[in-house]
């Protein structure tokens, strides 16, 4: 307020008087209200006032999500916070951590159940999916390990023969991978940590928050852009009638911050607000964000389903994520099981030509073999997976039967976060357009 408080301090009376450049400018129009200024200069406050409520609106947009990176010099800059001497980075990837485990709390919690959404996948059918794949792997795997363990015999044995081991491996790699399925799917929770990976995604791509908040609340923010206008327009007629009766120098300075202000303000809580539905006579008042449960849930179920919970994240995090040696400990378990039963009957012939400490190290290496190739062949199970899982179907059937207490949650915390910051944004902004009028003024 300190150019308030400048101008102020020009007059006595802490009235401005007539601007002399309008009476030069227009002369011999006659003056209205207490500084006799001409008419336009009142009717065009609260046009003034409409564009800063929008500007100031469409700026706090900008300034939630960009930009991605911190743009400016960082001389200090409190962790956690997206500004900093000197510059700014977008709230939402600047948070983007946190924002994504409060997203995922509530899917995790009210819409997906790891367990369930495992126990849709059939592992007979995900056998028969993986079944040339998973032929041509173990092909390879025992065609190396046996000529590095038994070259001799293995070249001496008739086509007949392999062709018969070719047969008992077809059938013992079915049973292999339907009983390694079974046990994925009873120790899910084990294997998979579908939190880490969905918040870990969206540390790593910032941009994946940013358009789960911009998909799911386009229209609110639309509405957010727009109504800066409508509403500072509203406040600008107040201002104008203040600024007929009383024109201190303080009024535009004041009014412009109050815009600035009350439009981020009545914009951010007609959103979210009332939380439920409230009738007077035959209108209902409800939250924009919240009328649109049904939109909603199904913008959200398909950004998250394609972006960041598709079957190739859920497998890579399996594979290479943090609770991966759980996974690779059990299919070593049944990669060594899977290898006895192939040997079968000729275990003692084996045994006697390699001895019982090569064949150990054999299984071993088969196990190992297997563990490095399985992530080639997985691609060929994706297809099915998605259609078992049918995760995009549950969160969005879900989410809209969430009552809408919980159902806010969704896209408030994009706002919540820094909310006074942005609305004190636009407040400072509103000021200097006001003490901008009042400089334009002389």
């Amino acid at each position: 307020f300190e150019c308030a408080c400048f101008f102020t301090s020009k007059s006595k009376s802490q009235t401005l008087k007539q601007p002399p450049h309008l009476l030069k400018e227009y002369p011999g129009t006659m003056g209205y209200g207490v500084g006799g200024y001409p008419l336009w200069y009142y009717l065009i406050q609260p046009v003034i006032a409409g564009f800063v409520g929008y500007l100031t609106n469409v700026l706090a947009l900008e300034m939630t999500f960009r930009p991605i990176e911190f743009f400016g010099i960082e001389l200090f800059r409190i962790k956690g916070q997206p500004w900093g001497f000197f510059g700014w980075q977008g709230i939402i990837p600047t948070k983007s951590e946190k924002m994504a485990s409060i997203c995922f709390d509530l899917m995790t919690t009210k819409l997906l159940n790891l367990k369930e959404i495992f126990d849709r996948l059939d592992p007979k059918r995900f056998s028969e999916v993986m079944e040339d794949a998973i032929m041509l792997m173990l092909d390879s795997i025992v065609e190396e390990v046996a000529m590095k363990y038994m070259p001799n015999v293995w070249s001496m044995l008739p086509k007949k023969v392999k062709d018969e081991i070719i047969v008992m491996m077809n059938i013992e790699s079915e049973t292999f991978l339907t009983t390694f399925m079974e046990e994925v799917k009873e120790h899910i929770d084990d294997v998979l940590d579908i939190k880490q990976m969905t918040v870990a995604a969206c540390v790593r791509e910032k941009r994946l928050v940013n358009k789960i908040f911009q998909e799911c609340g386009d229209k609110e923010f639309t509405f957010i852009r727009r109504s800066g206008f409508y509403f500072g327009f509203l406040f600008g007629l107040i201002q104008m009638g203040v600024f007929f009766v009383y024109d201190a120098s303080w009024v535009l300075p004041f009014f412009g911050f109050l815009v600035g202000w009350a439009t981020n303000w009545v914009a951010l809580k007609v959103i979210f607000r009332p939380l439920n539905p409230i009738k007077i006579g035959c209108f209902s008042l409800h939250g924009i964000f919240l009328k649109r449960q049904m939109e909603v849930s199904e913008t959200f179920a398909r950004v998250n389903c394609v972006e960041i919970l598709h079957t190739k994240a859920i497998w890579e995090e399996i594979l290479s994520g943090p609770k991966s040696k759980n996974f690779f400990a059990m299919l070593r378990a049944h990669s060594i099981v899977f290898t006895e039963r192939l040997v079968g009957g000729m275990k003692p012939i084996t045994i006697a030509a390699m001895g019982s400490q090569q064949f150990s190290e054999m299984k071993e290496e088969i196990a190992q073999k297997i563990a490095d190739k399985l992530p080639s062949v997985m691609p060929h199970s994706y297809e099915y997976t998605t259609e078992a899982l049918d995760m995009e179907n549950t969160i969005r059937e879900r989410m809209q039967k969430l009552p809408y207490p919980e159902f806010e949650g969704v896209l408030h915390p994009a706002f919540e976060e820094d909310e006074i910051l942005l609305i004190l944004v636009g407040g400072l902004l509103g000021l200097v357009a006001g003490g901008i009028q009042v400089v334009a003024m002389y």
